[in-house]
Formats: structure tokens, sequence, C-alpha cells
């Protein structure tokens, strides 16, 4: 197993929040029966564990991903069309195949609900932009990605995809440092989907050494997948919506917002809420951001200036 050296990084590449931790269904192999053909010279299929890799390679080309799964004929057929787009486009885009059923933690950060498949996005420098859902036309789908090229051109996200197998040959990596005891544990916990033994890990790992940085990460991360486990977005944002007042539904909202790559949508909305605040709710929204704070990172601009507008907010 991969030894991390952080948390890993969401669909947003600056923040950090942990895709393993629920368990992840079998999914046929490529080209074997109810699995996709085998990909082409621009084609991958990505789970969790490369996800972060590819979206840090929509910073120099095009992505597109589409979410699809093997009970699912539409899908199948909806990738195989995009995959036949890919290589006639030579490189000027990468398709990335996600099964959804096997990776849900990479569809509930694109906000995809358990049937909403095929889902297909585009992804341009770590921002997702939502394309189509379920059956397109095959020549709709090459105006929708004509649109996605133009968008990507006008951003200077030009580079060409390598194919597959052709890329430059990769020196050796180095071999990576092995995690202290307490965090290869909550690291195995989480891996395990064991979310109090990662908890009861960190904080272990914190008491032994309150300066221990990672571990408040880990210790921070571990509560919002926990906190988001259940979670149904759009039942939240509903509740949101409908009363601004009920605080419980805008923590969901900013917890579920910091899992799909919305950071400053959940900062704003919880320093919205701390201004008209008063008492114990006021300062459950102070130690909210404080944590999501540690999620995301305090050397991240998005965490310096919340936390200059939570300062002006409260006092």
């Amino acid at each position: 197993m991969s030894q991390p050296t952080g948390p890993r990084p969401r669909l947003d590449v600056r923040g950090a929040i942990d895709l393993s931790s629920l368990a992840r269904p079998a999914t046929p192999p490529p080209g074997s029966p109810g699995g996709l053909p085998a990909p082409g010279a621009y084609v991958v299929d990505v789970d969790e564990a490369s996800f972060p890799a590819l979206v840090q390679s929509s910073t120099t080309h095009p992505v597109v991903v589409v979410l699809w799964a093997a009970w699912s004929e539409v899908s199948t057929a909806v990738a195989a069309d995009l995959a036949a787009l890919a290589d006639e486009d030579g490189g000027r885009w990468l398709l990335a195949r996600i099964d959804a059923d096997a990776n849900p933690q990479i569809a509930q950060a694109f906000q995809v609900q358990p049937r909403e498949v095929p889902t297909v996005v585009a992804v341009l420098a770590g921002q997702p932009l939502p394309l189509f859902q379920g059956a397109y036309p095959r020549d709709q789908v090459r105006a929708v990605l004509d649109q996605v090229l133009a968008a990507a051109e006008a951003n200077g996200i030009t580079e060409r995809v390598a194919p597959v197998g052709e890329g430059p040959e990769a020196p050796d990596a180095e071999p990576e440092p092995e995690l202290p005891p307490l965090h290869q544990a909550a690291y195995d916990a989480i891996e395990r989907d064991d979310l109090d033994a990662a908890r009861a890990a960190y904080e272990q790992a914190i008491k032994e050494d309150p300066r221990d940085g990672l571990a408040r990460a880990g210790l921070a991360q571990v509560g919002l997948l926990d906190r988001t486990r259940d979670a149904d977005l759009q039942a939240a944002r509903a509740a949101a919506a409908a009363d601004p007042k009920d605080l419980d539904a805008q923590l969901v909202v900013a917890d579920l917002d910091i899992l799909g790559g919305k950071v400053d949508d959940a900062f704003g909305r919880l320093i919205d809420a701390l201004r008209t605040t008063v008492g114990p709710d006021r300062e459950r929204i102070r130690l909210r951001l404080v944590d999501l704070f540690e999620v995301i990172g305090g050397d991240d601009p998005r965490v310096v200036a919340a936390r200059r507008a939570m300062a002006n907010a409260l006092y």
C-alpha cells in the first residue's frame, strides 16, 4: 500500500479530503463481461487512489469524466461514444472513466446521486464543469466537447495528452517515508471504513504531541467524513433555503460544500450565519469554521481570507 505523506486532495487540488473511507464494490475489469471495453490511447480508468493525479493533470489538458455503472447499459454506451470521440480528437483531451458504485466518494465530490449515471463532467484546472446526464446523441456530445475545448483554450489549457503507454519513462520513485505508528493506524482504519478507530488514533497522536499538525488535520477530515456519511445534499440545501435560521441545515450544507470542493461557498455561508447568530449557536459556528480551516489547511489563501472575515464578524 502506498504510504500517504499527508491528507490526499479532493476535486479542488488545493484542499485535502480523504477519498477512501467507503468500501469499494468489485468492478468488472475493462474488456471483461459487465465491464467497459479496454481503454484506448486517450482513455484511463480512475479510482479513488488515482483521482488526485487526474485532477492535477487537468491544469495542463482538458479532462472529461464519465461516471458509469455496470448495471446501466446507457452509461456504458455513453462511455463508448466518448472513447471514440477521444480517439478522433487525438489527445486534445483525456477521457477518465469512473465506476460510480465502486468509487462513491468521487461520485459525492461531483454531487452525483447513486442512480444518476451516466453523468459527464469536464474538469479544467481542477474545477468541475457539469456537461450532461443520461443518454445524449453523439452529434450533440461532439458539440458539447467543442465548447469544452474552446473554454480550455481560452484558459491556456492546451497541452496534448500523451497516448497511454507512450509518455516519458518516469524515474524510479524514491521510497515514501513510513508514517508514524499512530498515523499509520489512522490511515489503515480509514481504509477499512472504521472512522471511530481513526479518530482514536489521531486523538492519541495529538495527546502525545500537541504540535502534530498532520494529526489535527487528519482528525478534522475524519470528523467531516463522519458528519457527511449519510447526508443528503439536496435535502440539506432545501432545508437551509426554507429556513435560513436552521443552523443544523446550514452546517450540513457547509460540510458538503467542502467535500464537493466549494470551499468559498462553505466559508461564506458560515460567516454570514455568524453575523446573525448569538449565544451558543454562535460558538458552534465558530468551532465548525475552525475545524474546516484544519481540513483545507492554514496556508490556503481561502482560509486566510475566511479567518479575517470570521474575526470581523466576531468582533
